[in-house]
This record gives structure tokens, C-alpha cells and sequence, in this order.
């Protein structure tokens, strides 16, 4: 039997990801909108903690003072109703056809500054909901023409508006993160800042780069070809995983946003181990496990439920299953005799430096090159025994 996801296990869900009507670009949508107050109801009930949005998700584009208000009312109440958390907001800059040349990025510059207006008064109501993480993803930032976009003076405009809005967050003392959500392709043909090494490159060069991070989504990766719990790794490593978006994605094609776990199984495996800690006992990651989905568009509203259900449940098999792997003495002594804990000790010893180690001989000139190079890693029998684990097998 799967088991049941609690609030805390911190799984949280878009208000676009069940909310999605099914529409794409070759057919009309094949459900009927959602109420966001129905889908927080919906989901505490099936065990999430948060949900996240943007604002046009909850606000439809263009209403008036009174009329946003009244949306944002009925929100806080089913929140207050339900339990449910608002871990995270974003801003919808890439719907509406101003945006169709960018946002922060749009050769015109009217529309960056209604872009910087728009996002500042959502940062308003992302404090007010007790958001501590607000996502920007530049889905529109990009070109499809490399004549058409300066990109040198589009990421000069990029980091700009990255800075002026995280002096406006420091300001307001909100203490609100950003995290950059990179993608290759689609809907632009090049999006700028298009992977994780991107955007940490990026970072380096903001006025405030100490409060801003990454959320890396797996289909955004894997579209590129990239490894998705490589890049996670990395994005650790530096400190930088403020938010992470879950789903699953099969090679290299449209973003699917499929259910996590639907695409590749293995890569899913070997992020979820290390998101938990790699068997160390301390997750790695503490932030929300958000579900960045879309319910398969030959899905009703009950196929809807189901799917969001299954995110939380293969996460948490998923979770099971990397326990028993890293608990299993046949495992641990498959990563022995990898030498993979050995890799965590310094090339060089405590006090050791690169005169000592040109004075060892047995680092060079009595080191047996052929013998090294003859002894086989173990690999395949390393992702062998996670094969196994994962079908139940031990």
C-alpha cells in the first residue's frame, strides 16, 4: 500500500498545475476551470501542505482594486479554513501578448517598467501571505532571432530588474528569497539563462546575490539532456536550492510536466536519495517538495485528483525505497568497494601542499599506473541494486 502524505512531508502544488483546463496548441481544453478556493480544499484534503501561485492564477488579469481584493479574501479564507501554507509566489509575465518579446527583458522599455510595477505589487501580497521564497521565471525572456535581442544588454536589464526588486524586498524588511527557474526552450525558442550553470552564473553578478537561489525543475533540465540530480547536486553544493519543481519528463522534447516519477524512474530515484540526505539522516533540502505537474489532458476533474495524488505517492515510495537501498550491507558494500566514500577525503592531507606532494614518490613515480587502470568501479552493480530496490525485488 502507498502511504500517506502529511503536512509534513511539505508537498506543495501550483494553483496551475490542477488548475490547468487541458488546453494546448493543437485542442481546446478538455475540463472545466477550477476555483482556486476548490483546489486548496481539494488538496489538504489529499494530505499537501502549500500551495503556490501566480497572481493571475488567482487574480484574473486586469481587475479592479475591489474586484482583486474580493479574489484575495476568498483565498485567505479557504487558506484559514484548510491549514494550507503559501511557501512560495510568482508573477505572470509571459501570459498576456505585452509580454510576447519579454518582461525584464523586452526591447521596450515601457514594458520592462510595467513588468517591474506588476512584480512589485504581488511582492506585496506574497509578504502578506507569509511567502518566504518568490519564483521568477523568464519564460518570454529570450528571442527567437539572434538579431532581434542585444543579449549582453538584455541580461544588463535582466540583473537590473533582479536588483531592484531585491532592494525593494530588503527594504520593506520581508524577508522574502528569489529563485531563478531556468528553461532552454519553449515558449521561446532560446529562453535566456536556460539551465542551472546559467543561472548560477548569473547570480554571481547581482547586487544582492546572498538572497537570491535556484528552482530547478526536472522536466526544465532534462530537456536539455542535462542530468537533473547532477544539477541539483551542484545546486546544493553552492548553497543555492531555494525552491525545487517536481515532475517527471521523457527525453528530449516539449516539456511535459508529466506526474513525477513518469519519466525517468532512476533519475528520480537518485534525486529523491539525495534531497533526503543520501542516507546521512538530515535532508539535504528543508524547502518545499513542490509539484510543478500538468493532469494529462485525457484526464476529467476526478483524473485530476488522482494525478496530484500520485505526485505525493511516488515521492514517498520513492523515499522508502532509497532508505532500504542505502540500509542494505550488499549496497554499502557495492559503494565500498566503488570507493565512494572515499571521495569525500581531501586529495591532499591536513597540512599537505603541492611541495610535499611532488616529494612523494608514491604519488607518481612508484604509482602503478596499469594496476589503477586495470581495476574495474562497480557501477552497474551499484545502479543494479537501486533497479532492484526500486522494483521490490529486495
Amino acid at each position: 500500500m502507498a502511504p500517506q502524505p502529511t503536512k509534513a512531508d511539505r508537498f506543495a502544488f501550483g494553483l496551475w498545475t490542477v488548475g490547468w483546463p487541458a488546453r494546448d496548441p493543437f485542442g481546446d481544453p478538455t475540463r472545466p476551470p477550477l476555483d482556486p478556493v476548490e483546489s486548496v480544499h481539494r488538496l489538504a484534503e489529499l494530505g499537501a501542505w502549500g500551495v503556490t501561485f501566480h497572481d493571475d492564477d488567482l487574480i484574473p488579469f486586469g481587475s479592479d482594486d475591489a474586484t482583486r481584493e474580493k479574489h484575495i479574501e476568498r483565498f485567505r479564507e479557504a487558506l484559514a479554513e484548510t491549514g494550507i501554507v503559501v511557501p512560495t509566489m510568482t508573477t505572470n509575465l509571459f501570459n498576456h501578448p505585452v509580454f510576447k518579446d519579454g518582461a525584464f527583458t523586452s526591447n521596450d522599455r515601457s514594458i520592462r517598467r510595467y513588468a517591474l510595477r506588476k512584480v512589485i505589487r504581488n511582492l506585496d501580497l506574497a509578504a502578506s501571505l507569509g511567502a518566504q521564497t518568490y519564483v521568477f521565471w523568464g519564460g518570454r525572456e529570450g528571442s527567437e532571432s539572434d538579431g532581434a535581442k542585444d543579449v549582453r544588454a538584455a541580461l544588463d536589464r535582466y540583473r537590473e530588474a533582479i536588483d531592484t526588486l531585491a532592494q525593494y524586498v530588503i527594504d520593506r524588511g520581508y524577508g522574502i528569497r528569489f529563485a531563478l527557474e531556468p528553461k532552454p526552450n519553449e515558449p521561446r525558442g532560446d529562453i535566456l539563462l536556460p539551465t542551472i550553470g546559467h543561472a548560477l552564473g548569473f547570480i554571481s553578478s547581482l547586487e544582492h546575490q546572498e538572497m537570491v537561489g535556484l528552482n530547478p525543475e526536472v522536466g526544465h533540465e532534462q530537456m536539455a539532456g542535462l542530468n537533473f540530480a547532477h544539477g541539483i547536486a551542484q545546486a546544493l553544493w553552492q548553497g543555492k536550492l531555494f525552491h525545487i519543481d517536481l515532475n517527471g519528463q521523457r527525453g528530449i522534447k516539449f516539456d511535459q510536466d508529466l506526474v513525477f516519477g513518469h519519466g525517468d524512474l532512476l533519475n528520480a530515484f537518485f534525486l529523491v536519495d539525495l534531497l533526503e540526505g543520501a542516507g546521512g539522516g538530515v535532508p539535504a533540502y528543508d524547502g518545499p517538495r513542490h509539484f510543478d505537474y500538468k493532469p494529462s489532458r485525457t484526464e476529467d476533474i476526478n483524473g485530476v485528483w488522482v494525478s496530484a495524488a500520485a505526485n505525493m505517492s511516488t515521492y514517498l515510495l520513492l523515499k522508502e525505497r532509497a532508505a532500504a537501498w542505502r540500509a542494505d550491507p550488499e549496497v554499502q558494500q557495492a559503494l565500498a568497494d566503488a570507493r565512494v566514500p572515499e571521495l569525500a577525503t581531501p586529495t591532499l592531507a591536513p597540512g599537505e601542499s603541492y611541495s610535499d606532494l611532488i616529494a612523494d614518490a608514491s604519488a607518481y613515480e612508484a604509482f602503478d599506473v596499469e594496476a589503477a587502470g586495470a581495476r574495474g568501479l562497480g557501477a552497474v552493480r551499484i545502479n543494479q541494486l537501486a533497479v532492484e530496490h526500486l522494483l521490490g525485488a529486495r
